[in-house]
């Protein structure tokens, strides 16, 4: 079956982590909005990986192995996304057993300190929002909707959730050059995920090209066509494979594109699998 015919999104969550639907319930609207090739790329998690498959297989889909990580350097933030990688690789198991603990603490922390600023928010809402998966932020601000403090998730991270804000945990997080080092040891692929939201993103570049980049993340989400033209024009001074996707969460009121809105160019994908040596 040639799944490149169809929408290829290499960017969006579940349940597992921060996302609003099953990995199931997600497979569904992904084949309903066109999309034969889906990566899964749930915050520190690949739990939903094995369920996805399952429901893809009757309806032409191929989900193929994505997670997100959080990776912190120079005082920034820099998310990456690992592709293609064996699922079931123990070091690689192991640190994201760690990173969800290290989620589980910060999500404490955050409704301690909510709750010493007058806006106190169940811990046990939290982790039944997350219905035991990796603990986000998009939990404690769907809690503090419910509560009436905000009205949107994105509101949430503004006033309270968000970097400098008087709820913000920083939390445990991997260099990105340790992070590239771990998605290659178990034989995938790593990109940058939306550069536009890295602080001096054309000086960090050679550092991570350095350290063995192999993607950077271009169509992605709502960026125009201007953005975009500036990130190919990157990924080929770079050799960095142009890679993209939705960031679809499925909630209302967080401003990420729909399902089937973003689609990576099937020979970028294959440039990708061409690296990691995967097989469709």
């Amino acid at each position: 079956m040639d799944y490149t015919a169809k929408k290829i999104d290499l960017h969006t969550h579940t349940t597992a982590s921060d996302g609003a639907l099953s990995p199931t319930e997600l497979v569904g609207r992904a084949a309903q909005a066109g999309i034969g090739i889906l990566a899964i790329t749930d915050h520190d998690s690949v739990a939903g990986l094995s369920e996805a498959r399952v429901a893809a297989k009757p309806r032409g889909l191929r989900v193929v192995p994505g997670v997100e990580f959080g990776t912190y350097t120079k005082g920034a933030e820099i998310h990456m996304l690992g592709y293609l990688f064996d699922p079931e690789n123990a070091p690689l198991q192991q640190r994201l057993r760690e990173l969800r603990e290290g989620r589980f603490a910060r999500g404490k922390q955050m409704v301690e300190k909510l709750d010493a600023i007058g806006l106190p928010v169940p811990w046990e809402r939290v982790e039944a929002l997350a219905a035991g998966g990796s603990v986000g932020r998009p939990h404690v601000a769907r809690a503090m909707i419910e509560q009436g403090y905000v009205g949107t998730i994105d509101e949430a991270f503004e006033k309270y959730l968000g970097r400098g804000r008087p709820a913000y945990i920083e939390r445990t997080q991997l260099s990105p050059e340790d992070c590239i080092a771990l998605v290659h040891q178990a034989g995938g692929v790593a990109s940058l995920a939306h550069p536009t939201w890295v602080r001096d993103v054309e000086l960090l570049l050679p550092l991570l090209v350095g350290a063995g980049l192999d993607g950077i993340e271009t169509y992605y989400g709502t960026y125009p066509p201007e953005t975009v033209a500036c990130l190919e024009g990157l990924a080929r001074r770079y050799s960095l494979v142009p890679t993209g996707g939705s960031d679809y969460h499925g909630y209302e009121g967080l401003a990420h594109a729909e399902l089937g809105s973003v689609s990576v160019p099937p020979e970028c994908f294959a440039a990708l699998a061409r690296i990691a040596n995967y097989e469709l």
